[in-house]
């Protein structure tokens, strides 16, 4: 048992079971131990799209640019990044914004970002990006304010959630506590939550089926779509994740050392994700006055956008990175591989048009 797990295992005997999302929010994002607070977690476990391809970010910051330009060229306006990572893609994205000077010229920029290794990797990365820029530990009220120009690229994933299990007595929430032995362990609480906790549309559920919901993701897509139905803006959401039509079944997974590994076996040194549930970000942001398109296929979404045409035009100006320019687009859009499994949603103000790619 590591530190960070005696912590959690003496919390757990000073005031009992912790839900799963609780556990979550101290593996991931304890200050002293958490996986995500402390240091550089990207290309240890997991690669994200933009330091897969340039054209990747630079697709979605040209996207950016277009609803801004849609939307009358609003100024002041804000450009936000959740989890900017190493500051690859919002590099990428600025960049290819030179085409339209005006909205580097309007925005501020804001990377939303605790982690101070991962802070010092953006401000080198973004050193020379020719836009003013702040950080921000968090989502918070100084962000609401004006237009919202905002990119999230696997966030969402890592934000904690909740499981509840169906049971003979009812749907009762998965806990961690311990075993005999000490040791962290699932458990099920003995009471099942009210009827309230679980959509309507779960009741048809097999016994033993398991429903995730992470109030963390709604409460911050609510928040977007607050901001935007009032101000005016965008959001993009891209992460790996399910639509509507999901059925039952858990998603949550835990990775170090580049293989699984168990949920409970090493808090605060392996990575904790779980699938996104678009529909229910869409449906939150609506409930806050604004409008979803999406979600859709990450490839159909960057097909749409000319990422082969962007592939085509950079292998012409690096013939001899050609063939890796190719596999990169197509790691990001192939079916088989990120295409479909990894999906984009709009969060717009009511009212707005389609953007593209939502055709």
């Amino acid at each position: 048992m590591n530190a960070l797990a005696a912590r959690i295992a003496g919390l757990i005997q000073a005031q009992g079971p912790l839900s799963l999302a609780q556990f979550m929010a101290m593996a991931l994002h304890d200050p002293q131990s958490g996986y995500y607070a402390t240091r550089d977690p990207l290309g240890a476990d997991f690669i994200t799209a933009p330091e897969i391809s340039q054209v990747f970010g630079e697709l979605l910051g040209l996207w950016l640019v277009q609803c801004w330009h849609d939307q009358g060229k609003p100024s002041p306006a804000r450009l936000v990044e959740l989890g900017p990572g190493h500051g690859t893609l919002m590099a990428d994205a600025l960049r290819a914004a030179r085409l339209m000077p005006e909205f580097l010229a309007a925005v501020e920029l804001v990377l939303v970002e605790s982690n101070p290794v991962l802070q010092a990797a953006q401000r080198d990365c973004l050193k020379d990006c020719g836009v003013a820029t702040r950080w921000s530990g968090s989502f918070d009220d100084s962000l609401a304010d004006r237009p919202l120009f905002l990119l999230a690229n696997e966030f969402f994933d890592a934000l904690p959630v909740r499981q509840f299990v169906k049971t003979e007595r009812g749907w009762c929430e998965r806990m961690v506590t311990l075993d005999a032995g000490g040791a962290l362990a699932f458990a099920l609480a003995p009471m099942p939550v009210s009827g309230a906790a679980i959509p309507p549309n779960r009741d048809g559920a097999p016994l033993g089926a398991v429903y995730e919901t992470s109030p963390a993701s709604l409460a911050l897509a609510g928040e977007i779509g607050r901001i935007i139905a009032a101000h005016g803006g965008a959001a993009l959401i891209v992460d790996y994740g399910y639509g509507a039509d999901a059925g039952f079944g858990e998603t949550l997974q835990a990775i170090g050392d580049h293989r699984f590994r168990e949920i409970l076996e090493s808090p605060g040194e392996i990575d904790l994700s779980a699938h996104v549930d678009f529909a229910a970000l869409g449906e939150e942001a609506r409930g806050n006055g604004a409008a979803n398109f999406g979600p859709v296929g990450q490839g159909d979404f960057l097909d749409a956008l000319g990422i082969r045409a962007r592939a085509e035009q950079l292998a012409v100006r690096n013939p001899g990175s050609a063939r890796d320019i190719f596999s990169a687009v197509n790691r990001l859009i192939d079916p088989e591989q990120m295409g479909t499994l990894f999906k984009s949603l709009a969060i717009m103000p009511r009212g707005a048009e389609k953007p593209a790619g939502f055709a």
